[in-house]
């Protein structure tokens, strides 16, 4: 009756073109299949993203054919307290979910996946360390008996959480799938991906079987459980670095700063754009990442990219290096060869037009280079200002960056994104006007509120 009632409701959803009309809906489920497989293979973060979901799949069947035996052998419950399991598993990975839409800002945040993995990992550890936290009595426990004892909590506590950062885990894995595949492939890759989620579902009962057979306990299993999560989450952040450079944006702006941005509605949601913002400091581009929605392509001197773990993370964003006439013009010339290509692709693109970190804080002249390019691909350009790094452990304020720690800790940054002007005849003179008025306005309003330096 449910099914049917919901075949009946969906008609009501309006009806989509599709994307690839040439598509034919073949009846022989081998070749589809396989087909399917190869097309979620083709791009690598798409497959592993792929794999992440699944294996959040894998760890949730396991975890709830875990239930009734955890009840029942471990803590000696009825199957109210299963039932309180499943609905407390059920909502907080629903209550995770709604969590990334304020914690990502609207966008495909990846730097929550790892946070989501290290929560996983953390409290089924400490489900394992409780193990068996008292004998087993003759009447099975029921939920206000569960309720009344401080371990009781503590055991409700993990599950909620654990269910809750698997919310963080799961959803962008699930946008990015979506926002990474190419429109006439998405439902495709979709499919690719239920047929694997649920051949891992699969293989995680038969490895729980396997588990059981050496003689192992249920709670020898949620150690198994912990250290395979962690070790994916490992394997995931280092051949998908994306996830980890977008972790690190994300606790630069909501851990180490609060980001406040105003105006992101005006960065073109597709098509090649430059944007171009003030130098402030040695996290600028780490702030802008965290400020957009869609991920740019860095323009930078390229002696940043030799900087001590920083020249990873430049590495993984694709960053342009590029260098003075005088000092190297191939690497130069290569520059605005690979600027022409990303724009070209419809990327993104962003620069510093300064071509340096302010000492003063105050604006240098913007660079001639910008109008080589845009002379080239006059494209969209929306100006930004960045308020609130200047004095900041990263930025040159009394000297060399990154040498006074603990300087504006959890001070507010401003990120004020002006509206996209044609890049046809711009003029580097008339860009940093539209920068600077962009700037002074927000630090008269940040003066206004008193919130002191800018």
């Amino acid at each position: 009756g449910v099914a049917i009632l919901g075949a009946l409701l969906s008609r009501s959803i309006p009806a989509a073109p599709s994307a690839d009309p040439q598509l034919a809906v073949q009846w022989d489920p081998v070749r589809p299949t396989l087909a399917l497989l190869r097309l979620a293979r083709a791009y690598r973060p798409i497959w592993l993203a792929i794999l992440g979901i699944s294996w959040f799949w894998t760890f949730g069947s396991i975890f709830l054919s875990l239930f009734p035996t955890y009840t029942r052998s471990i803590l000696g419950g009825n199957e109210a307290l299963a039932t309180l399991f499943l609905a407390m598993f059920s909502v907080g990975i629903g209550i995770g979910s709604l969590l990334c839409h304020q914690l990502s800002r609207e966008r495909v945040e990846l730097g929550l996946v790892p946070v989501g993995s290290l929560g996983m990992t953390l409290f089924t550890l400490d489900l394992w360390w409780v193990g068996q936290p008292w004998p087993l009595g003759a009447v099975p426990m029921t939920v206000p008996e569960l309720l009344s004892n401080p371990t009781g909590w503590r055991i409700c506590v993990d599950l909620g959480l654990l269910a809750v950062f698997g919310g963080f885990l799961i959803v962008p894995l699930y946008s990015f799938i979506q926002a990474r595949a190419k429109p006439e492939e998405r439902s495709r890759i979709i499919a690719a991906n239920n047929v694997i989620n649920a051949f891992w579902m699969v293989i995680g009962s038969l490895a729980l079987a396997g588990v059981y057979s050496t003689g192992a306990s249920t709670v020898d299993v949620l150690l198994v459980l912990a250290l395979v999560n962690l070790a994916v989450g490992v394997y995931m952040y280092t051949v998908v670095a994306e996830f980890l450079l977008r972790f690190a944006a994300w606790v630069l702006s909501f851990v180490i700063y609060r980001i406040d941005v105003q105006g992101e509605e005006h960065i073109p949601r597709e098509g090649p754009c430059v944007l171009v913002a003030n130098h402030v400091s040695f996290v600028d581009w780490f702030v802008l990442m965290a400020a957009v929605r869609r991920p740019p392509r860095f323009v930078m001197y390229h002696t940043f990219m030799k900087l001590p773990i920083m020249r990873f993370f430049f590495r993984q964003a694709k960053v342009i290096p590029i260098a003075g006439r005088k000092e190297d013009p191939a690497l130069l010339e290569a520059a605005f060869e690979r600027i022409h290509e990303d724009l070209q692709a419809g990327w993104v693109v962003a620069i510093f037009p300064e071509g340096t970190i302010t000492t003063d804080g105050t604006m240098s002249p913007f660079r001639l280079g910008i109008e080589r390019i845009l002379e080239r691909d006059p494209v969209p350009v929306v100006p930004i200002a960045i308020n609130g790094l200047w004095g900041s452990f990263f930025s040159r304020a009394g000297g060399r960056a990154m040498t006074k720690p603990f300087r504006r800790l959890w001070s507010r940054v401003a990120i004020t994104i002006g509206e996209p002007i044609p890049g046809a005849g711009l003029t580097a003179e008339a860009l940093q006007e539209q920068v600077q008025r962009l700037w002074e306005l927000r630090a008269q309003g940040e003066e206004h509120v008193g919130s002191g330096a800018v």
